[in-house]
């Protein structure tokens, strides 16, 4: 007599869709990641679905596609992104596709490509942050998109040519205002599909609402307002109200995540309060808080 073999039971997790929700937050950090965050990818999954949002998990460490996987699984509305750290392997295609292969395909999102955001550029920031494992004492080794010669690197010019056939957004992470300009030149002669321009008033960056009237000018360029970068008063208001209010293909994020900044309740109060003062109708509000992340992100 022989022993049946256990039954194998299907998943039949129900996905959450992106275009059933009321906002989408491109940006937000969770633990494990370089510096100590405020909850895990289920933890914040759970409230972003209390409020009917979606979020997309970032993580200077590298990936979370798989964590976003294992949200989804949970009936949880998350998804994924890379962020292309020397100590995730840096520009090397074969970490994209990895981290594609596990975001899947069943949220119907593209998944963010972050470029370096551990550039070793010099800038004190106002964060009160806790690095997460004692190896990170010292910090992780830097990169940048460009070479001695401040020309885009080699291997930048290849990741974003791969990037053209795969099911992502790429972001330009923690570039300099020449190295955004770059990027967007090359985004434009090869045809890639999406670029994000990742929190561009951070002063590591620093552009204005003025300079990207002219440098997201592409149509497939998409400008990131972060909550953040307004919190820590690295931009003055004028400039926060007139991106929310006045540049095409704007995505709202929070940036945030840290336990020293608003949780996420707080922050939705938060920003319903500046779009009032920015005067932006609620038909801008929905737009640069679902139409537009939502249309960079889908396939």
């Amino acid at each position: 007599m022989t022993t049946a073999e256990p039954a194998v039971v299907a998943e039949r997790t129900i996905v959450p869709r992106p275009e059933d929700a009321r906002f989408i937050d491109v940006h937000y950090h969770v633990g494990p990641d370089a510096y100590l965050r405020r909850h895990s990818a289920a933890g914040a999954g759970s409230i972003y679905a209390e409020h009917g949002g979606w979020v997309v998990l970032k993580n200077h460490l590298g990936s979370t596609a798989a964590q976003a996987w294992e949200a989804r699984r949970q009936g949880l509305p998350v998804s994924g992104s890379i962020v292309l750290n020397d100590l995730a392997g840096g520009f090397d295609p074969r970490a994209v596709e990895q981290a594609v292969i596990q975001h899947g395909d069943d949220s119907g999102l593209r998944l963010i490509v972050h470029l370096p955001t551990v550039t070793g550029r010099t800038h004190r920031s106002r964060l009160t942050r806790t690095p997460a494992h004692p190896l990170l004492a010292d910090g992780m080794r830097p990169l940048t998109v460009t070479d001695d010669r401040n020309a885009l690197r080699a291997e930048v010019r290849e990741l974003l040519c791969a990037a053209r056939d795969l099911p992502v957004v790429i972001s330009t992470g923690h570039a300099d205002g020449h190295e955004v300009r770059l990027l967007v030149d090359e985004a434009v002669r090869l045809g890639l599909p999406r670029l994000m321009l990742n929190q561009p008033a951070n002063p590591m960056t620093g552009l204005t609402c003025k300079d990207l009237v002219e440098v997201a000018s592409a149509e497939q360029v998409w400008t990131e307002q972060t909550a953040l970068t307004r919190l820590l008063e690295y931009q003055d208001w004028t400039d926060f109200a007139d991106v929310l209010s006045l540049l095409p293909r704007t995505v709202y994020s929070s940036d945030l995540g840290q336990p020293s900044q608003p949780d996420i309740e707080s922050w939705l109060v938060w920003s319903r309060t500046v779009f009032d003062e920015a005067g932006l109708t609620p038909e801008r509000v929905a737009e640069v808080t679902h139409a537009a992340p939502l249309e960079m992100l889908s396939l």
